[in-house]
């Protein structure tokens, strides 16, 4: 998808595409005052259902739901090439980035011209090789981890990326938590909780595990890469067209996620079984992957990280419901309510906040100079107050 970013790159705290005032210092807000997204803001913050009432928050919702939707068919189709004897982990995901990188870079480089392209690898080139390294080697040691441990001991640890998310926007991006935030949080993983025991209960997703403990040390990496590569993109996209964004991690990690396939599944891909099942579902995974990587940044710039990762939390929810149709699966009547658990859990997470809530970055200053102007961010809102996203 398109992004309407008008900034690459710009000095900090100046603004390429705004009007200078003959001081080198943009012209986009001089104060909050004088602008009525911001003054609006400022008013509202520690009022109980500000952004609650806005489009933005019900925008977020439903965006974070997706996702969490995008995430579990994946999973499943993952499960369903399982089943045909193909279990190729990080081989079926290069295709993900490979189509990343010929959307996003094709659009950077239309947009930059081949030399900007070229000068933009060359200043920032490293900050997304990191983020694109840290993303595939999250998503290998989750999928090894399930290989070793119980799908309930996996997704117990996951509740790691959580934590790891919380504090690394705490030390490092000045994000300041209210108690609301925190109750939210613990009401959303109350709710998985719920989950967790409807499946105690019936005995669905229980079996033994081929080795416990290397399991959970895999899925504890696993999170914990997780939690950084989900804090930095956060900061990248804010600062960052996303067609940018995207397009690096697609091309870094094309050649990293491939070196990872052809170190780690040789052997699994020989033994591969190859039909056009598989093919469908390999195209299926791509396809619905690439939207989750496509959507994901704009949650980042309406929300945050750690709203993202507990907006994940559904995901059981929509597992067992596509499940239904898919592999005969049964809901408990504690799912439901479970599932409720999690989305009073997300706008309790909201209340108390300002109407751009946390879609207004600490870091980018009162502003927003500091970031580019695109979708999802606080400063399209400022420069254009009628937008909605």
């Amino acid at each position: 998808m398109a992004d309407t970013d008008t900034v690459v790159h710009q000095p900090k705290g100046a603004d390429a595409a705004s009007p200078g005032n003959g001081t080198g210092v943009p012209t986009l807000v001089a104060s909050h005052e004088a602008n009525p997204v911001l003054e609006r803001d400022a008013q509202t913050r520690g009022t109980w259902t500000a952004y609650v009432k806005t489009k933005q928050f019900w925008i977020a919702m439903v965006l974070g739901q997706t996702l969490a939707i995008c995430i579990t068919s994946t999973n499943t189709l993952s499960q369903l090439l399982s089943n045909e004897g193909t279990s190729i982990p990080a081989f079926q995901s290069l295709f993900n980035y490979v189509l990343l990188n010929i959307v996003y870079t094709g659009y950077t480089i239309y947009k930059l011209g081949l030399k900007g392209w070229g000068k933009m690898v060359l200043k920032d080139g490293w900050r997304f090789f990191i983020l694109a390294f840290i993303d595939v080697l999250g998503n290998y040691f989750i999928v090894l981890a399930y290989r070793y441990t119980t799908i309930l001991s996996a997704q117990l640890i996951n509740f790691w990326a959580i934590v790891v998310v919380v504090l690394l926007s705490f030390l490092f991006l000045k994000v300041r938590y209210r108690w609301t935030q925190i109750a939210g949080i613990f009401l959303c993983i109350g709710g998985v909780g719920v989950l967790f025991g409807s499946d105690h209960i019936t005995g669905f997703n229980q079996y033994d595990a081929l080795d416990a403990v290397k399991g959970d040390l895999f899925a504890l990496l696993g999170a914990s890469l997780y939690g950084v590569s989900n804090t930095l993109e956060e900061f990248l996209v804010s600062e960052q067209p996303l067609y940018v964004v995207i397009g690096q991690l697609g091309f870094w990690g094309m050649f990293i996620n491939g070196t990872v396939a052809g170190i780690f599944d040789r052997t699994s891909f020989r033994g591969a079984t190859w039909n056009a099942d598989v093919g469908g579902y390999l195209t299926g995974y791509t396809l619905i992957l690439a939207l989750f990587y496509s959507l994901a940044p704009i949650l980042f710039r309406m929300t945050s990280a750690a709203f993202f990762n507990i907006s994940l939390l559904t995901g059981n929810f929509w597992g067992v419901a596509i499940g239904v149709k898919v592999f005969h699966y049964h809901i408990h009547w504690m799912y439901p309510i479970a599932f409720v658990l999690i989305l009073v859990g997300q706008i309790i997470y909201f209340l108390r906040q300002g109407s751009l809530a946390e879609q207004k970055k600490p870091w980018l200053g009162e502003g927003q100079d500091r970031g580019v102007s695109g979708i999802g961010t606080a400063r399209r809102r400022v420069e254009n107050p009628g937008a909605v996203v």
